[in-house]
């Protein structure tokens, strides 16, 4: 792993070394599980940028550490059972996040998102599937739970995948489509998919800079592909998850206090 990632943000950890087993308890991760074959320094490396990562990331977002960690049901594993060419992955039926050992640069906002947009299904439809994500409820016109909050995400998912106009496909739709179509596979299209690199947008357009968090969605192969959010529609993305993660923080922090 190279530990030079760029970043620009404020100081988190004031030189203390960090390991994973100060991540889970700060988190309240529901466990974290770290490979046979990491060593004591790849670890201590690895938790450095990790934890700066979550930092960032609970900055951004205005939110707590319970959101991070989704009120303590998020598990994590570093080094364990990786997928070859793949750096990080949620799995739904363990609710378990994974990075793994040699892990490549920007993918924990992406799957952190799938991380959450799994746990909203259940709390933002009534009928929704267990292994569904709410992004893919939303677009299946699952039954929704009438709330705020829920009005919020359901904004984010209707920037994410209808125009301006709210009755035709988005842009970022179109362009995930197309390329599915011509690589003959079903993944850039996929609600799940389109939402999460709508969030990545998001996070890396903030002033707070982690490319260990996030990278990519300006002037890679893939944006230049259009399968990020752009332009207009990028501008409706960021607005309307600024505006939940705000109501949500804000919420959060409230009964935090109480």
């Amino acid at each position: 792993m190279n530990k030079h990632y760029y970043r620009r943000g404020p100081e988190h950890r004031y030189g203390e070394i960090v390991d994973f087993l100060s991540i889970r308890k700060l988190y309240d991760f529901r466990s974290v599980e770290i490979g046979r074959w990491v060593t004591r320094d790849e670890n201590e490396e690895a938790a450095a940028l990790f934890y700066d990562a979550l930092a960032d990331l609970m900055m951004i977002l205005n939110g707590t550490e319970s959101l991070i960690s989704l009120r303590g049901t998020l598990a994590f594993q570093y080094g364990i059972g990786g997928r070859p060419g793949v750096a990080a992955h949620y799995q739904p039926a363990t609710r378990c996040f994974s990075l793994a050992k040699n892990a490549g640069p920007g993918s924990i906002a992406h799957e952190w998102f799938h991380a959450l947009d799994h746990y909203l299904a259940d709390k933002c439809f009534s009928d929704a599937p267990k292994k569904m994500f709410a992004s893919s409820a939303w677009l299946h016109d699952a039954t929704p739970v009438v709330h705020p909050l829920n009005d919020l995400l359901f904004k984010c998912f209707k920037a994410i995948f209808l125009d301006e106009s709210g009755q035709e496909p988005s842009d970022l739709f179109l362009a995930s489509k197309n390329v599915d179509k011509q690589s003959g596979v079903l993944y850039w299209s996929l609600p799940e998919e389109m939402a999460a690199r709508a969030f990545e947008s998001y996070v890396q357009d903030h002033a707070i800079c982690n490319h260990f968090l996030v990278k990519g969605t300006k002037s890679s192969k893939e944006a230049q592909l259009g399968l990020y959010p752009q332009g207009e529609q990028r501008a409706r993305t960021n607005s309307a998850f600024q505006q939940y993660f705000h109501c949500l923080g804000n919420s959060l922090k409230k009964h935090q206090t109480q």
